[in-house]
């Protein structure tokens, strides 16, 4: 592929299953309220006002993502500041030597790397494989691999790469069946697809601030069920037992230990309000509209199935090119902003056959428009021409 002069245009920004870029103004406004007020301390570390403030931030946003959630009196919001935090605590934190977990070739670095380690110290670990032309998941394996000592089962909620959702009532019936944990990575559908945890079925559910919440970086966390046993990763100050050697067993003081990132949390909590007020509209729409656009065009093969129920996160290559040039090319001569390579999934690249040069990746918001895709076809159809 030859390269070509930079064109003048506005740049667009399609990285948006990594990190949201355009949020709703009342994060920003929020997050700097806190910072600039001269009156938020420490939450839960004093009686005064100064650390009050603080302690109703923190617990106005725990009461949203409860909400967004529909969970339960049974479950309790624990802050991090990210999913890869909330899923090393709660893994670590119920896995044991001996226990056998059921995971599958969805799953990102943040569940599997944990899960390796846990490897290293006597768990045992199976995943449930997927259809190589969709990326689908082989259900009928869970089955398959569920044995007496089972106690887990991790979920990638919506793959990172292809898009395609998890059955999520059929794992469900599953691990109700076998009377098994769940754990549901809903970094990719937290604030795109309805999660609901009255049934109280998920056993924790863990997500991050800065994607389809439109929250700021560095905040995310775990809705885990109270009846869990978790022991701590991180233990320090909580703020009230100083004399106790151990960390309260309690939710959410159990998981968060030393001070809590305010001024994030509130950002946060803006955010998810903001969503809850403010219901997406039919993000689907614009997903098939790139579909559909995609077909008009030769040399492009995209990875997932687009017929299931899916975000709009969409893989593709152009014929026999390296994904990290094709990303290149279109953000040095076009401004469009994707993401290339392996997406920290590589059990998924694997089953789909693109672990030799991964793929270029293109996620949606809410905020993407149908002129916007316009511009990616147009600029993809121009790199696909070249020779």
């Amino acid at each position: 592929m030859h390269r070509k002069k930079r064109v003048n245009r506005m740049s667009l920004y399609f990285d948006n299953a990594a990190t949201t870029v355009h949020k709703p103004s009342v994060v920003a406004k929020r997050v700097a309220e806190v910072l600039s007020a001269d009156s938020f301390g420490n939450p839960s570390r004093g009686a005064h006002l100064y650390s009050l403030r603080a302690y109703q931030v923190v617990e106005e946003t725990r009461e949203a993502i409860k909400k967004l959630f529909h969970a339960t009196e049974g479950y309790e919001v624990a802050f991090t500041n990210n999913a890869t935090v909330a899923l090393n605590e709660v893994l670590k934190g119920i896995i044991r030597p001996g226990d056998h977990v059921i995971t599958t070739s969805w799953e990102h670095n943040s569940v599997l790397r944990p899960l390796y380690q846990l490897e290293q110290a006597g768990a045992q670990l199976d995943f449930v494989t997927s259809e190589t032309s969709t990326g689908c998941l082989n259900y009928q394996e869970f089955e398959e691999k569920v044995r007496p000592e089972t106690k887990v089962v991790v979920c990638n909620h919506a793959s990172n790469v292809t898009g395609n959702v998890l059955d999520l009532e059929r794992v469900k019936a599953f691990c109700k069946k076998y009377d098994l944990l769940l754990v549901l990575d809903i970094s990719q559908t937290a604030g795109v697809l309805s999660i609901d945890l009255g049934d109280e079925e998920i056993a924790a559910v863990c997500f991050t601030g800065h994607k389809s919440l439109y929250g700021p970086q560095g905040t995310g966390g775990v809705c885990v069920r109270k009846d869990i046993v978790v022991e701590p990763v991180l233990t320090g100050g909580d703020g009230m037992r100083s004399f106790s050697k151990t960390q309260p067993k309690e939710f959410p003081t159990l998981l968060e230990a030393g001070t809590a990132n305010v001024p994030g949390i509130a950002g946060l909590g803006a955010a998810v309000q903001w969503g809850l007020e403010n219901p997406a509209p039919a993000q689907e729409i614009v997903g098939r509209y790139f579909i559909k656009r995609l077909q008009e065009l030769p040399n492009i093969s995209v990875y997932g199935d687009m017929n299931q129920q899916r975000v709009n996160v969409f893989s593709l290559n152009i014929a026999d090119a390296d994904s990290a040039l094709v990303s290149d090319l279109l953000w040095e001569d076009y401004e469009i902003a994707t993401r290339s390579g392996y997406h920290c999934a590589p059990l998924m690249h694997e089953a789909l056959g693109t672990a030799a040069r991964g793929t270029v990746r293109f996620s949606f918001s809410r905020f993407t428009t149908q002129e916007e895709i316009d511009q990616v076809v147009q600029a993809l159809s121009e790199v696909a021409g070249r020779k």
